[in-house]
């Protein structure tokens, strides 16, 4: 399946694949975004780069939806069922899995459907706590958009760094195995810097209330 969609890269297989990655199914995004970015440079190509991250990003919206609306319907009961059923060995999944991820919503709250969407073996799957825990819908759209639309903003920068810095790449697969080789670091770098940002601003509110305070 990787092969045909790195072989028929346009619009609809990006919108196609990406909502496979978001739901359920395991699906790689590096196999999508940086090689669609990466042909999108390309002189004899028709497709632009904006388009290609507005277009992955509907993709994951809509993968997202399916989850959390299974996850919301079905309830944990059937979730957890169909996790640990032979179904769901096949697509990867199992208790212990959406149960971390249930753990994650539960530590980092709403806004963990945005940070879920950097984080390895969350990102598919932080959809169904939100769906369990019946999170207001346009709040869980806002934040899946924005932390998908990040993510395919940094996997589209991939492949533009790809093409400009690696003339010798030729094919698609061959963008799809470097970007699979630095998503998950960049995913963790842009984590820490906005841990690190949330830091700063949370102590220099604590510092103005002192300061006050006095």
């Amino acid at each position: 399946m990787i092969e045909f969609f790195l072989d028929n890269l346009n619009y609809w297989t990006i919108l196609l694949g990406m909502i496979i990655e978001s739901s359920f199914i395991p699906f790689p995004s590096e196999v999508i975004v940086p090689p669609a970015a990466w042909l999108a440079l390309g002189p004899e190509s028709d497709m632009n780069i904006v388009l290609v991250v507005i277009v992955a990003t509907l993709g994951a919206d809509i993968g997202a939806l399916v989850n959390y609306f299974l996850a919301k319907w079905l309830g944990r009961p059937i979730v957890y069922k169909f996790a640990n059923s032979r179904w769901g060995h096949l697509c990867l999944l199992n208790g212990e899995k959406v149960e971390h991820a249930e753990e994650y919503f539960r530590k980092h709250g709403i806004a963990s459907t945005f940070f879920g969407r950097l984080v390895p073996a969350v990102r598919q799957l932080i959809s169904i706590p939100a769906g369990l825990a019946r999170m207001k819908l346009p709040t869980f759209l806002l934040y899946t958009t924005l932390g998908a639309g990040l993510w395919n903003i940094v996997l589209a920068v991939l492949g533009y760094v790809v093409r400009v810095s690696f003339p010798q790449v030729e094919t698609t697969e061959d963008v799809s195995r470097l970007a699979s080789t630095y998503s998950h670091e960049i995913g963790y770098g842009i984590l820490a810097i906005i841990g690190a940002v949330a830091v700063y601003f949370i102590v220099k509110r604590l510092v103005k209330k002192r300061k006050a305070a006095r």
